[in-house]
């Protein structure tokens, strides 16, 4: 399909339509990459210890492979929470499921945590009292890694206790169960390692590449797509930017305003929805970075 060459004289309603034209041609694509890469990227991540207690690998190796593999934790569960690899009632639902699940554990983040947190940034993004990701906001690039340092440090108002205030607000405290589940196991297989002389691995292997994936997982996911976060709105509360490090780099975040506006597009397909649909982004008053 191609678009008008003037699209300055069609209606809000036309625009839509034209919009909503071109997602449809994205939505419900099965994302064949993200399934695989959740299942890899943790069989990866979990190989790595026998393999660096074992002297099979170094463990300066073993720390690099593992931050990269909880950098690239987030992604597939993202997919699942929003049903992209099966809506609820279909046959794969039980992947879709597993996925979430899966994905995000060494990054000791809860899959329900993550999807009704999630869920409640779409509906508030770049809300100061709604928004649960609102304390990325920062004033450039350091002061964004800075502010996610900051945020998990003990009684931080941001980060992960701003997802136990949100959940507390909506009435979960069965989610909130959650994350308390996974830090005790988290924090008692780092103890348990610690007590029989692995402290060492431990905090290689998982304490700081945690912290490091995280940072990188907010800069990228969360702050990059929204700076400067002051303006609210379907066409206004992200954008298309440039990254130093390329659409692969950024994990796919270059193109983040498309998912804001159809979140049913799979991550692989968001490049070529934003480049047919970016004329009309221009036209609806999007913030449009060339790229």
């Amino acid at each position: 399909m191609s678009l008008p060459a003037d699209l300055s004289s069609l209606s809000s309603g036309e625009l839509m339509r034209l919009e909503r034209e071109i997602a449809n041609r994205h939505t419900d694509r099965f994302p064949y990459l993200a399934v695989f890469w959740a299942f890899a990227n943790l069989a990866v991540w979990l190989s790595l210890w026998p393999l660096v207690f074992m002297g099979i690998i170094p463990l300066w190796l073993g720390f690099l492979i593992s931050t990269l593999n909880i950098m690239l934790s987030y992604l597939p569960s993202h997919e699942a929470q929003h049903d992209i690899i099966a809506r609820p009632g279909s046959k794969l639902r039980w992947l879709n499921q597993l996925v979430g699940h899966l994905s995000t554990i060494p990054m000791t983040l809860p899959y329900r945590v993550a999807k009704l947190t999630h869920m409640e940034h779409h509906k508030h993004a770049n809300d100061p009292e709604l928004d649960p990701d609102h304390s990325t906001h920062a004033n450039g690039p350091l002061h964004a890694i800075w502010k996610s340092i900051e945020n998990r440090q003990p009684r931080a108002k941001g980060g992960f206790n701003a997802y136990g205030e949100t959940l507390q607000r909506l009435g979960r405290p069965d989610v909130i169960l959650d994350g308390v589940i996974y830090n005790l196991v988290f924090y008692g297989i780092l103890f348990g390692l610690a007590w029989s002389g692995y402290a060492i691995e431990a905090a290689l292997l998982w304490w700081l590449p945690r912290h490091i994936g995280l940072t990188y997982i907010q800069y990228y996911l969360s702050w990059a797509p929204h700076h400067p976060a002051q303006e609210k709105g379907r066409y206004r509360d992200t954008r298309s930017f440039r990254s130093i490090l390329g659409n692969i780099g950024s994990m796919g975040m270059q193109y983040h305003v498309i998912h804001h506006l159809h979140p049913r597009i799979p991550l692989y397909r968001t490049p070529m929805a934003y480049w047919e649909m970016k004329p009309i982004l221009e036209a609806r008053g999007c913030e449009v970075s060339e790229l």
